[in-house]
């Protein structure tokens, strides 16, 4: 029977024996991959900073709340709008120098935050900030898409989740202390110039080009060809979806703890980055559990679906759960909501890897994450709403626990079996034998 099971193994043993894939990962990409998950934390924490100066700007620029919430939101403008733009230049061009010149962007619009008097100088430089780290999810799939085979994905892109889960614990506690011992202006400066200096280690690792050149059909292809794929909108339903919880949290957790749980601030940072540090630590071992799942002949369908599903399942309930927690038992709630966004996490870019393949891995990252980051928006705002027309955080916890489990359906229903798509079938319809069977081509 042609089973989705049997086709995708079928697909893979093609793979394996005309030498299609990602080649085998070079003993070299270790010390990349350190600098990726480095360049993670300073990237989430670049983008996070300012709101922990917030108090110290208004103050002394003078602006107003409207003003300031201006600037916090100024840097997803441009990220989002360009994620598709980054997307293709990541495949187009040496994803090397495109991730380093996103970096040097960004880091030096760090630094210069630090030297701006006035606010349309300041708005002017998070917008920058957004031109610069756009570049950065599409770039780190294209790489893990081309120098690590499947086997190895799952713990690599758990070393990216990992800098993305300590970015905003570790901004919190060093930076509130660093601003309360410096002010916020040494802050930002120190901040921009270590992220330069993370270009010296990158100018003598990054990874080399990979050789294999560009099909017809991946030259031609665009935004449209993605969104033909059934398994892209599964994957930009997903991505939505573990994103409303994360921007949930980022944004509304402080708050909630402080206002809601009637814990001090030391308190609250304590909770908040005990959170995140299980969200960090639970993606780095299950990102390795699934790889020796699949080293050991689990199916990648079977493997990376059933962790994000799971995983996504249980963050749900425990965001229920922690809205109605007793004050004894609520702490533990949100810890196993931690513990849960990374299962999940650690398989979601893993899979896009798969299904877009090396030569297409970019554009694909791009509409994802360009669809993911409307929960940005979406997530506090509706909070806020809620928030207001309530006085309690019981329908905003709810409300994101449906989301998620949306999410899981989604990876369940919509994601097809996690096998590259046939670019050359969907693009050229040229009538040759495929590389390797279109997910598409059958119900998951």
């Amino acid at each position: 029977m042609n089973t989705p099971a049997s086709r995708e193994e079928d697909a893979l043993r093609m793979m394996d024996s005309q030498g299609l894939g990602a080649p085998e990962t070079h003993p070299g990409m270790n010390r990349v991959l350190f600098l990726l998950g480095l360049s993670v934390l300073i990237n989430y924490i670049d983008r996070s900073n300012l709101s922990i100066a917030a108090p110290l700007i208004k103050d002394e620029l003078g602006i107003s709340a409207s003003q300031l919430g201006t600037l916090l939101s100024a840097f997803f403008y441009t990220y989002a709008l360009l994620q598709i733009p980054a997307g293709w230049l990541v495949d187009r061009f040496d994803v090397k120098w495109v991730f380093a010149l996103g970096l040097f962007v960004w880091s030096a619009a760090t630094a210069v935050t630090g030297v701006l008097h006035g606010f349309a100088a300041l708005l002017a430089i998070r917008v920058l900030l957004g031109v610069g780290e756009s570049v950065a999810f599409p770039a780190y799939g294209k790489i893990l898409g081309s120098h690590f085979k499947e086997r190895n994905r799952g713990f690599a892109n758990s070393v990216i989740i990992t800098g993305l889960a300590l970015g905003p614990a570790v901004g919190m506690l060093l930076g509130g202390n660093f601003i309360g011992r410096f002010g916020w202006r040494p802050f930002f400066v120190t901040l921009g110039l270590a992220g330069l200096l993370w270009l010296v280690p990158w100018w003598a690792w990054m990874p080399r080009r990979t050789a294999t050149p560009p099909r017809a059909s991946e030259q031609h292809a665009g935004v449209l060809a993605i969104l033909r794929q059934r398994s892209a909108w599964g994957t930009c339903i997903c991505q939505f979806s573990f994103n409303y919880a994360s921007y949930f949290l980022v944004t509304w957790l402080p708050f909630y703890l402080i206002r809601e749980r009637h814990l001090s601030m030391n308190q609250m940072a304590k909770v908040g980055g005990w959170v995140y540090l299980l969200f960090a630590i639970s993606s780095t071992v299950f990102g390795k559990l699934s790889d020796r799942w699949i080293a050991a002949g689990g199916s990648p369908t079977r493997v990376r679906k059933t962790l994000a599903a799971s995983g996504s399942t249980g963050m749900g309930v425990f965001l229920a759960a922690s809205a109605v927690a007793p004050d004894a038992v609520f702490v533990w709630t949100l810890s196993m909501a931690g513990v849960f966004m990374g299962i999940s996490a650690c398989n979601i870019w893993a899979m896009t890897q798969t299904l877009a393949g090396p030569r297409m891995v970019g554009r694909w990252t791009g509409v994802q994450n360009f669809v993911g980051n409307f929960a940005g928006a979406v997530a506090p705002k509706v909070t806020g709403i809620l928030l207001d027309r309530t006085g309690h955080f019981y329908w905003a916890f709810f409300i994101t626990a449906a989301v998620v489990w949306i999410g899981a359906l989604s990876w369940i229903f919509v994601v097809g079996p996690l096998v590259e798509v046939d670019w050359e079938k969907h693009i050229l319809g040229s009538g040759a034998i495929p590389a390797c069977p279109a997910p598409e081509s059958s119900p998951p």
